[in-house]
């Protein structure tokens, strides 16, 4: 996938061609939203096979292998499917691998609070044909898909196990704790102490849900914002460094080209390329 976004729909005639596509085991290169009505999927993702009925929301984070076969039935087929690069919604995606991470199938209501979802699909798909459309536009639509979404999803308890849910309350509290102090300079025991844990728990839970320790994750939310400010301001390299806690603007370089490939200054480039 060369570009940063890309919507598509599969429908009744498309089915047979989709069947073939989808249903090879592949690891995604993006992140990508499937949001179907009237349609049934088998969805094969987190070594486990899942039967979906529609409608159905399927949400696979970039890196995660699976492979979908729609099955046709009486009523209209009718799949949106929304790929797009981490860095497209960066302020978002950090939050999302939390909340998908144990369940990337969501069945849905048929009601109108699903409908709007297909409506905001449909304007997404309208604003990409464009001769030059408005990225901003699919962004913040994008996101807004995504807040329904979770606001359907909280009126459903999906968590099955009392320490299921312990666990996953724990890691959103980190998760609540670091977007109040990920600017500073805070380590693991920091957090820890913060948490009422140990160090050893919470680098457990975070291993068993993001499959990364406390310090990447940590890491890792600051990368994320750094890359949000190299797309949507025009502050520079150093500023941002030393607004994300980096004393020296060569450290910060050094960590960010490390586990993206470009610099600060490559990334702003490239986004600017790949947006425009």
């Amino acid at each position: 996938m060369d570009t940063i976004f890309k919507i598509f729909k599969i429908n009744t005639s498309d089915s047979e061609k989709a069947v073939e596509q989808y249903n090879q085991l592949h690891k995604n290169e993006f992140e990508e939203l499937l949001i179907g009505k009237c349609q049934n999927l088998e969805h094969f993702i987190d070594f486990k096979t899942h039967l979906i009925e529609g409608p159905f929301v399927s949400f696979i984070s970039q890196g995660k292998s699976h492979k979908i076969k729609p099955l046709l039935s009486e009523e209209k087929c009718e799949i949106w499917g929304i790929r797009f690069k981490s860095d497209f919604i960066p302020a978002s995606i950090f939050q999302l691998y939390s909340l998908y991470h144990d369940n990337a199938n969501i069945n849905l209501k048929n009601n109108e609070n699903f409908n709007r979802l297909l409506i905001i699909c449909e304007l997404m798909y309208q604003e990409s044909i464009q001769m030059s459309p408005d990225f901003s536009v699919i962004r913040q639509l994008l996101i807004c898909l995504f807040t329904i979404i979770e606001s359907e999803r909280k009126k459903m308890n999906l968590n099955s196990t009392e320490s299921k849910k312990i666990q996953n309350n724990s890691f959103k509290n980190f998760l609540s704790l670091i977007e109040g102090n990920y600017r500073k300079s805070k380590d693991i025991n920091f957090y820890a102490e913060n948490l009422f844990m140990t160090t050893r728990n919470l680098n457990l839970i975070c291993q068993e849900i993001f499959h990364h320790s406390a310090s990447e994750i940590i890491e890792i939310r600051k990368l994320t914002e750094a890359k949000n400010l190299l797309v949507t301001s025009e502050m520079t390299i150093s500023d941002i460094a030393y607004s994300l806690g980096f004393n020296e603007k060569t450290y910060f370089t050094h960590i960010f080209k490390k586990k993206t490939g470009f610099t600060p200054t490559e990334y702003r480039k490239e986004m600017a390329k790949l947006i425009s």
